[in-house]
């Protein structure tokens, strides 16, 4: 299973936590009081979402690597 998904981290003021994005999975997020909390969490939420995902037959994108924004 191909997880090597971008995963961006930052600080949420407002949650007082720091938050991990999965842009190419949607809705894919998960989070920590520090930030390698918040990486550990995304790692393991990627493969949730990813089993999810083949329990309800939805496709799974392959992982772009770094998305690019303009």
């Amino acid at each position: 299973m191909d997880t090597r998904y971008e995963i961006i981290i930052f600080w949420s003021k407002e949650d007082q936590a720091y938050i991990a994005e999965v842009p190419e999975l949607p809705g894919c997020m998960a989070d920590g009081e520090t930030y390698q909390q918040a990486l550990s969490s995304a790692e393991q939420i990627i493969l949730e979402w990813i089993e999810t995902a083949r329990e309800l037959g939805r496709s799974i994108p392959e992982p772009k690597g770094r998305l690019a924004y303009a």
